[in-house]
């Protein structure tokens, strides 16, 4: 972390532990190394570390969380640490060879903060509690300033109409004592915040807004006990207020984001019920073991997956996508968490626990999209390094030229002395700057914008994705099932004998055979004849990718010779049929006598065009890889208007166009749904996976769509266009705030009380601009 420009707090910290300054028994850290508690909340990773989710408790602004980090990464043996900003979840990786997680909480507990083990329970009680009190720090403020403010009418006044010195003495002194509990209990946060940040040699947000007030108050001290000036007790108060109300109605905005998040996790039940040696029995989620049976009765939602043993119902599945139409489902049907039974008492077998359920494994995956930090913030952290410090220097040098050189552009305060002026103009310096902006403007946008893709049925596993999709010039699609349903469905057919006995036995043969171009011809000829019936028949034969065969003997002892299948088969019995077709084909013979033809696709998916010609407009190139032969890519193609497609492509050769896509300088996205994908969905920048999709695709995609809907992966374009680009007007706000109204408190332009009302402006503002992503 030396690049970090750190390298003076990493020489003052070394490899000493810090003394701690929250005093807990030994016994509360021995917990964190029972086997019981790591058994409960440590997972191993797939190199083999440990990894835990902890909740740190006292962070309060995007610094606390950056001095976390930083003190993490700096601990021997932690692999990585990635703090939340909005949730205070951290996820820690660490190898337990060279480190136990008792040393890792003393770690965070030697800078001034607490961690425990994250449960979604009690992080809402412990959020609650912060939360409650904040609102009363910030109302201690509030009131007590407003007096302030009632009071300073008298003392402005007494400038233009004159004033006794003792009524002056005595406004002073009701100042005083009304800004100390503003100061030292409002703005303890502050203080505790800056004390720790100096303790590890990291001058923080915290240190500004104390170094602040707390200069102004010691001066203001000065005057009230004889010294020759005017009190700015007013603006101690009003500098802790403003920003103590400014970070209030961020974490309101903050909660207006993860609201759809906790919608999601509230929506399970928490209890389900089990049949044992026949006995029901009520049981915690967590509790319910796999292979058990649960009873599900009409309006409950499933609790956890499994598989339908007894009755049948239709469920309710557009909590995960997004389809209102009810799916009817019967014994041996799977069930999904989060899905509601619609209208019957059922029993089925449990396949996954509450922790690998889908359900579960959505709301972990959203949680996990807030840990990750999109590049961007990088460019934020880098700009951010150093800026305390900066203002600090500033702060001094605008002190030093105004009352050395007497330089004065600003207003006159009248009734103040060459010193006083100099003092309030440089704490204005420090008092306005405001670096949480900056650290606000990706967090807080990423974090809606997830939110909102959330809502859209995508599942964004890491935050940085959106930044990756925003800036990526190729999108790579597979066809089947993707750009196509995946589903072959007849689009001519041709019967050149309709005598219901033959077509019985083509009925017939269809049903004996499960591949899927033969169910989708017994689907349309049973669209067009609804009098059909089936026929015992003999010898049925399957011949691997061409067709079936068969024969049937009638009352007579006539014999039949059936065949059914594609050109070749026809060909191989000697059968010289002329068909040219570029579809998938089938035909049917009786005795060597071509009686029906059926020509087959693959449909184009809904909203596949609107898809692409909205990609174009983006100016991405699009490419369509796929397994199918030239004639029906190339058809596929057309239709969509896609110029650049591959044929009979092989996962490898998949996955090889995708590496010299990448050598090239492209970023590329690469939307799939098969095992056959996954090689290349492995390869890509970004790799989209159909919800429907093979569990290897899902486990290695990075973007999952819920309900497999060409709409939603266009959300996910539109979506991540807008996150990103606000993203970015949240940095230019940050930036342009600071070097704006810098210069101008420098210039002497700006009071210390306009300057922290400014300063909590700036943060608010990077909010509310964050929260129009919503808005379209």
């Amino acid at each position: 972390m030396k690049s970090d420009g750190l390298d003076s707090f990493y020489d003052k910290l070394g490899n000493k532990t810090i003394a701690p300054p929250i005093n807990l028994e030994n016994d509360d850290l021995n917990k964190f190394d029972s086997e019981n508690f790591l058994n409960n909340y440590v997972r191993k990773t797939d190199e083999g570390f440990n990894q835990i989710d902890l909740i740190i408790e006292g962070i309060h602004c995007a610094a606390c969380v950056w001095l976390n980090e930083k003190i993490l990464h700096d601990t021997k043996g932690i692999i990585q640490a990635d703090i939340n900003f909005t949730t205070n979840k951290a996820r820690i990786i660490w190898d337990e060879d060279e480190l136990k997680l008792s040393d890792i909480i003393l770690r965070i507990r030697s800078i001034g903060y607490n961690a425990y083990a994250y449960d979604s329970s009690i992080a809402d009680i412990q959020a609650t509690k912060a939360k409650r009190d904040y609102f009363i720090r910030m109302m201690v403020a509030v009131v007590a300033s407003m007096n302030i403010m009632m009071i300073s009418v008298a003392k402005y006044t007494g400038f233009f109409t004159g004033m006794d010195n003792d009524v002056k003495h005595m406004i002073h002194f009701a100042e005083f004592l009304l800004s100390t509990p503003v100061l030292f209990y409002s703005g303890w946060v502050f203080f505790k915040g800056a004390y720790f940040g100096l303790k590890n040699r990291v001058l923080n947000m915290d240190f500004l807004v104390s170094s602040g007030a707390t200069l102004t108050y010691i001066y203001s001290l000065f005057i009230l006990f004889g010294a020759k000036g005017e009190s700015y007790f007013d603006s101690v108060a009003m500098i802790i207020t403003f920003v103590l109300v400014g970070k209030y109605l961020e974490v309101i905005g903050k909660k207006s984001a993860v609201d759809t998040l906790d919608k999601i996790k509230s929506s399970l039940p928490l209890e389900a019920t089990i049949i044992k040696d026949g006995i029901k029995k009520v049981v915690a989620l967590n509790s319910i073991n796999i292979g058990d049976i649960v009873q599900l009765k009409a309006g409950e939602k499933v609790p956890v997956d499994g598989k339908i043993t007894k009755g049948n119902a239709s469920f309710d599945e557009s909590s995960l996508t997004g389809e209102s139409i009810p799916v009817y489902k019967n014994v041996g049907s799977e069930l999904y968490s989060g899905t509601i039974n619609n209208d019957s008492l059922i029993e089925y077998e449990v396949t996954k626990d509450f922790k690998n359920s889908t359900f579960s494994s959505i709301v972990t995956l959203l949680e996990d999209s807030l840990n990750s930090k999109p590049k961007i913030q990088n460019t934020a952290n880098e700009i951010s390094k150093g800026f305390t410090t900066a203002i600090l220097s500033l702060s001094l040098l605008t002190f030093l030229v105004w009352y050395f050189f007497g330089i004065d552009l600003g207003f006159d305060y009248e009734g103040t002395n060459h010193f006083e002026k100099s003092f309030i103009v440089g704490i204005s310096v420090i008092v306005i700057a405001c670096p949480c902006a900056l650290a606000l403007a990706t967090p807080i946008a990423s974090l809606i914008g997830i939110s909102e893709l959330a809502k859209k049925g995508l599942l964004f596993k890491e935050a940085k994705f959106i930044e990756s999709i925003a800036k990526s010039d190729t999108v790579v699609f597979d066809k089947t099932g993707t750009l196509t349903k995946g589903e072959l469905s007849v689009v001519k057919m041709r019967i050149l004998d309709e005598n219901i006995h033959k077509l019985n036995l083509l009925y017939s043969l269809l049903d004996s055979s499960s591949h899927p171009i033969s169910v989708s011809v017994k689907k349309a000829l049973l669209k067009k004849y609804d009098n059909l019936e089936l026929k015992n028949l003999n010898e049925v034969k399957t011949i691997n990718a061409k067709g079936v065969t068969a024969k049937y003997k009638n009352l007579d002892d006539k014999e039949f010779e059936l065949i059914g299948g594609n050109i070749e088969l026809m060909r191989d019995n000697e059968i010289w049929y002329k068909f040219d077709s570029t579809s998938s084909v089938y035909l049917f013979a009786i005795n060597k006598k071509v009686i029906a033809t059926f020509e087959l696709e693959d449909e184009i998916k809904e909203n596949a065009q609107d898809l692409i010609d909205y990609l174009k407009e983006q100016n991405l190139n699009i490419v369509m890889l796929t397994g199918d032969n030239e004639a029906v890519a190339k058809k596929i193609s057309e239709k969509l208007g896609i110029k650049e497609y591959y044929a009979s492509q092989t996962p490898i050769s998949k996955a090889q166009y995708i590496k010299d896509l990448k050598a090239k300088g492209k970023t590329v996205v690469m939307v799939g749904d098969g095992l056959n994908d996954s090689v290349a969905l492995g390869n890509a920048d970004v790799a989209i996976a159909m919800g429907n999709s093979a569990d290897v695709s899902l486990s290695i995609s990075d973007i999952v769509l819920l309900n497999s809907s060409l709409k939603s992966l266009k959300e996910s374009f539109v979506l991540s266009y807008r996150t990103y680009k606000f993203i970015k007007q949240n940095l230019l706000i940050s930036l342009l705030y600071n070097v704006v109204t810098i210069p101008f408190a420098m210039a002497g332009f700006v009071m210390p009380l306009v300057a922290a009302l400014s300063m909590s402006l700036s943060s608010l503002i990077v909010v509310l601009n964050s929260l129009r992503i919503k808005m379209k």
